[in-house]
C-alpha cells in the first residue's frame, strides 16, 4: 500500500508538539486497526524541548525550560523552526525488525542530505545521521531518530536540521550524547535549504524506500509491543 502524505505543515503553520503527537496517536490507532493506509506526517514545531523514556536528570535544561515527557525511545531532544519533522505511522513487516527500521530511516535521511550537498554518516552504535569530527570538532548529529513500536505499527520519527538556530541545543545534553555535538545544513554549506526544501525529497526518499520501510512495493510515483529507541 502505497505511503499518504497528508499536506505538509510547514512555517509559518507551525503545529503544537502536542497537538502533532495527539493527531500521531490517533493515527496510530487507525493503522492497528486497519481503518486507515500507513501515513507521514511532515511538519514544523514552534520551539519545545521533548524527552524520552530513557532521559536522564541532567540532560534536563540549564535554566528550567518546560520539557514534554514523551512515549519514544531516545532522552532529551529539541524542535522548533527551520528542523523539519517527520512522523511516519506504518505497520511494520513481520517478523518484526525495529533496528532493520531505524536503519532504513538512516537510509533515507542520508539520501535525502545527499541531494542537498551533505554527505552524511552512521555512527556505530549512535542512531541518527553524523558529519564525522574533522579539525572544527566532534561528530556532530545532522539528523535525530526517536520512535515507539506497538501493537507493529511505527510512532514518532526523525528530524533533520535545516535552518534551525542551533543555541537551544546548548542548554541541554541533546540526546544524552555529551561528546559530540549538532550541526544542520545551513552551517555545514552556508546554504539556506529549508524545510519546505526538504519535504519533497523526504517524501520521494520515502515512497523509493518503502519496500524497505513496510515490506511494500514500492510506489511507481514520485513489532514487540511498545519497542524504544
Amino acid at each position: 500500500m502505497t505511503l499518504r502524505f497528508p499536506p505538509a505543515r510547514l512555517a509559518p503553520d507551525f503545529v503544537d508538539y502536542r497537538e502533532a503527537w495527539n493527531e500521531q496517536q490517533r493515527l496510530h490507532r487507525a493503522v492497528a486497526a486497519g481503518t486507515e493506509p500507513n501515513t507521514v506526517l511532515l511538519l514544523e514545531h514552534p520551539p519545545v524541548y521533548t524527552a524520552g523514556k530513557r532521559t536522564e536528570p541532567q540532560d534536563y535544561p540549564y535554566d528550567g525550560t518546560e520539557v514534554v515527557k514523551v512515549d519514544r525511545g531516545g532522552r532529551l531532544t529539541w524542535h522548533g523552526p527551520g528542523q523539519l519533522i517527520g512522523y511516519p505511522i506504518l505497520r511494520l513487516p513481520q517478523p518484526l525488525d525495529v533496528v532493520a527500521y531505524v536503519r532504513a530511516l538512516e537510509t533515507i535521511l542520508i539520501a535525502t542530505l545527499r541531494e542537498v550537498g551533505v554527505e552524511g554518516v552512521t555512527v556505530e552504535g549512535r542512531s541518527g545521521v553524523w558529519l564525522p569530527g574533522d579539525s572544527r570538532g566532534p561528530d556532530r548529529k545532522i539528523a535525530a531518530i526517536g520512535i515507539r513500536v506497538a501493537d507493529g505499527v511505527t510512532m514518532h520519527g526523525v528530524a533533520i536540521n535545516a535552518t534551525c538556530d542551533l543555541r537551544p541545543y546548548g542548554k541541554i545534553v541533546p540526546c544524552g550524547i555529551s561528546d559530540a555535538s549538532v550541526t544542520s545544513v545551513l552551517e555545514e554549506t552556508g546554504r539556506e535549504v529549508t524545510p519546505a526544501d526538504l519535504a519533497p525529497i523526504v517524501q520521494a526518499q520515502l515512497l523509493a524506500h518503502e519496500a524497505l520501510l513496510t515490506g511494500a512495493a514500492p510506489a511507481a510515483t514520485s513489532p514487540t509491543e511498545g519497542v524504544l529507541l
